[in-house]
């Protein structure tokens, strides 16, 4: 059965079931929004099925599985969203190679039977896909209603035509990844987010053609340009009107606008725009994000007959030349970070409170920004940057027309690339959160082939950047019509080498973008005050911090990377790349703590034990600081201890006894002791203007006694796009944190949940994510759970051998509206 949606747009729904009570229009809205996640079947590989009797021809399917002849009864039964690759196995031989992880990939087909709801009659029924990774093929009732590549992007097919309206219809996909590397990292694999049934009325408004934006705000007043276009698929001329409502924490702020009435032709679109004033505008920002609501009513006849709403923010953000990015009038740095679409164990079919859990995390080591490396997120991770307060650099291409894999983008890009981009801008374009568009990332195209080997470039392509104006240029064009209130970028590399900072090509971005080579840009914008300059991809080194700190015209900086990811591995057996400042299950490295030094306020100090961890062969090795003082080593020795503090003097203790104070070093530098190793108790006191006000301390383990755990919630709503991450610590008995243990943790539940993965740090861990157990990472690893029902308690148990079990209790509860 198909239910209504019950998800991050639920809120908005029963916002207008209130404005219709109100207005005596009607009780239901005019269009109906059904969840189309429920009861697929779903097969990995080409399911073997006999020859078609006769060719099949014109728009028909010729594969059986399309149709209702071929037998699905064991096909596996399953709720989407779904990555099907992140259930392994790992293997050295799977051809996504380290660029994916050495996860499978492949072909894999999805079914789904439904009747159509009694309200589709005399309407029109599209399916909105949000991301299918890749290739998909999408068939009713064996017709092919279309394919797209690109595995990031959301999709819409019209279906009216092609249904059983008195019986049953089959919708099937098929997805192919495998054709490998088809990119960098991982991408997942299969219906990977959320399906959605939608009818409407034949006039209707266009999809995604609504678009909100600020153009004047002040402290008094706010000007909302408003505009849409309603398209009509009637049989006859229809004289159409829109009016619109702004809500504000759910109270009306005036009585809905009535834009002036248009006749619309059979098969003909009007676009609607108004300019409409907020008075006392309650603005959005980074530490105040407040949200207002649309409320979109399209009326014939005296009566609505299609309905919208949508969240915006009231704000100013602006890129200067002299002094960098200004949001509301204030003058901010972007102090961010660069994601992947996957959440580790999770894969890339990520739940909207998983986003809510990692960025949360992000933002209290000082991060105000992500840029979406290297395609677009999902809906979910937008709406959760929304609501907290996260700026984003939204980025769409890893690649043009010049390949970095055999089997990436590239081979679509000419083709697909203006209705890629127009897709991804209009999806996008009404998020308050986004304040950039970049168009690629590290484009080769850009680059010109240089015959020296020992020479500090590309070696690549001969490509004139005539090409790359020629490729370049539409794109910006497009982004500007689309969303004229944003700035475009690339995050381009080695601008030099290409001589694009002579040659003219890097004036063609409104804000020029640099992966790393701070010194560079910063340089280029020296000789040119004129341009505005960000860091679209930098190192975790401190030299590159300064470069932004000290220099006013420097946007900010996007650190490689903000979280660890599946993919661009390295050699076997790593199966991850250890580039985040959190590991893949959100726990804090020392790069963490070290930029909430430097990006924070309020008075902090971690103190840590300095370890060299070993990356990628071929990589040097990093130094990351780990909160404990229990090395292997046990013997006389030297350990170096370091303290990241953002106060004026830090003195460190051992034992009680005082190792010395060290005052904050304009440069930044972290405070380091040589100390000579003894068990018991090493603690960081910081003081400002010699009062305390922060304090830390790393402790020695005792032999491993018990499990202790920790949820992040205590409740648990009953739909997908919830999950609860349970950390389990192996401690001493005094509940100290042993970062040697290895132990295998078994999870048990029961009550109404379901454990949707486990997890740990290891980047060379081939463990699978799908199951019961998972092995200790320093001394810590993960559950992460959902509900099943609407009430009763979940109880998770951790046992492992040799240990004390603990049990920890979430209570299930039905979902939020």
């Amino acid at each position: 059965m198909l239910k209504p949606i019950l998800n991050r747009r639920s809120g908005l729904v029963a916002a207008f079931l209130a404005l219709f009570a109100a207005t005596g229009v009607g009780a239901e809205p005019a269009r109906t929004t059904l969840n189309f996640d429920g009861d697929w079947r779903f097969y990995q590989g080409e399911p073997p099925a006999p020859a078609p009797a006769q060719p099949l021809s014109g728009n028909y399917a010729p594969i059986d599985p399309a149709s209702f002849a071929f037998k699905d009864d064991t096909w596996r039964r399953l709720d989407l969203p779904h990555d099907w690759s992140i259930e392994g196995p790992f293997a050295e031989a799977n051809p996504t190679k380290a660029a994916g992880g050495f996860l499978p990939s492949g072909v894999a087909w999805y079914r789904k039977t439904f009747t159509v709801p009694p309200q589709a009659n005399g309407k029109r029924v599209f399916i909105e896909f949000d991301g299918v990774m890749a290739n998909s093929e999408v068939y009713l009732n064996k017709s092919l209603l279309g394919s797209r590549p690109n595995g990031y992007l959301p999709f819409r097919y019209e279906l009216t035509d092609f249904l059983n309206y008195s019986g049953p219809n089959l919708l099937v996909v098929r997805t192919d990844t495998s054709r490998q590397p088809a990119s960098r990292w991982y991408t997942g694999a299969g219906i990977y987010r959320h399906t959605r049934l939608v009818i409407q009325n034949p006039v209707h408004l266009e999809h995604a053609s609504t678009f909100l934006t600020t153009p004047q705000v002040g402290k008094e007043s706010a000007t909302l340009h408003f505009e849409t276009t309603v398209i009509n698929q009637a049989s006859e001329a229809r004289e159409i009107s829109v009016h619109v409502r702004i809500q504000s924490e759910g109270t009306a702020r005036a009585l809905p606008l009535a834009l002036p009435a248009q006749t619309i032709l059979p098969g003909q679109a009007a676009r609607f725009a108004q300019d409409i004033p907020l008075p006392n505008p309650h603005l959005w920002d980074t530490d105040d994000p407040f949200l207002h609501t649309a409320l979109i009513e399209v009326i014939a006849d005296g009566r609505t007959v299609d309905d919208e709403a949508l969240r915006f923010g009231i704000l100013t953000a602006e890129f200067r030349a002299a002094t960098g990015f200004w949001l509301n009038g204030r003058n901010l740095k972007l102090l961010g970070v660069c994601l992947h679409h996957e959440a580790g164990g999770l894969g890339a079919a990520v739940p909207a409170s998983a986003w809510v859990t990692r960025l949360s995390e992000l933002k209290k080591y000082g991060v105000n920004a992500i840029r979406t490396a290297h395609a677009p997120m999902s809906p979910e991770f937008y709406d959760a940057c929304d609501r907290l307060g996260l700026l984003v650099l939204d980025e769409v291409f890893d690649v043009w027309t010049v390949a970095k894999q055999p089997a990436d983008y590239h081979l679509n890009f000419q083709d697909w690339w203006q209705r890629d981009l127009e897709t991804f801008l209009k999806r996008d374009r009404n998020h308050p959160c986004i304040v950039l568009w970049s168009l690629g990332n590290e484009i080769w195209d850009i680059l010109p082939q240089n015959p020296d080997p020992a020479a500090d470039s590309f070696i690549g392509p001969n490509r004139s950047i005539d090409v790359a104006r020629a490729l370049f240029t539409p794109m910006k064009d497009l982004a500007h019509r689309l969303d004229p209130s944003r700035p475009v970028t690339i995050a381009t590399m080695r601008l030099n080498v290409s001589e694009a900072f002579t040659n003219g090509f890097a004036d063609m971005m409104d804000v020029i973008g640099q992966n790393y080579r701070d010194r560079e840009l910063a340089a280029a914008q020296a000789q040119k005050p004129s341009r505005k300059i960000i860091g679209t991809e930098n190192y975790k080194t401190r030299a590159a911090w300064l470069a932004l700190r000290d220099n006013p015209a420097y946007s900010g900086q996007f650190l490689w990377a903000g979280v660890d990811y599946l993919g661009e591995s390295g050699a076997w057996p790593n199966v991850v790349s250890p580039s985040g400042i959190l590991d893949r299950t959100n726990f804090p490295k020392g790069d963490a703590f070290e930029r909430q030094a430097w990006w924070t306020a309020q008075p902090t100090v971690h103190v840590a034990r300095i370890l060299n961890i070993p990356t990628r062969p071929g990589r040097p090795n990093v130094d990351m600081g780990f909160a404990n003082w229990t090395p292997v080593n046990t013997a006389p020795h030297t350990e170096d201890v370091v303290a990241y503090s953002n106060c004026d003097e830090v003195e460190l203790f051992l034992n009680d006894r005082s190792l010395g104070s060290k005052s904050k070093d304009p440069g930044d530098t972290a405070r380091t002791w040589s100390v000579a190793y003894a068990p018991g108790t090493v603690r960081a006191v910081a003081k400002n203007k010699g009062v305390v006000v922060a304090t830390d301390e790393i402790r020695t383990a005792a032999a491993p006694s018990k499990i202790v755990l920790q949820a992040e919630r205590t409740t648990l709503p009953n739909d997908w796009d919830n999950v609860a991450y349970v950390r389990a610590f192996v401690t001493d008995a005094n509940g100290t944190v042993d970062p040697n243990a290895t132990h295998k943790i078994v999870f048990a539940l029961t009550g109404p949940g379901a454990i949707a993965a486990v997890d740990n740090g290891d980047i060379q861990s081939h463990e699978p994510f799908q199951g019961s157990e998972r092995s200790a990472y320093r001394g810590t690893c993960i559950a992460i759970l959902r509900a099943t029902a609407n009430s009763g308690a979940i109880t998770l148990t951790a046992t492992a051998e040799g240990l004390t079990a603990a049990s920890v209790q979430l209570q299930a509860v039905a979902p939020q509206n």
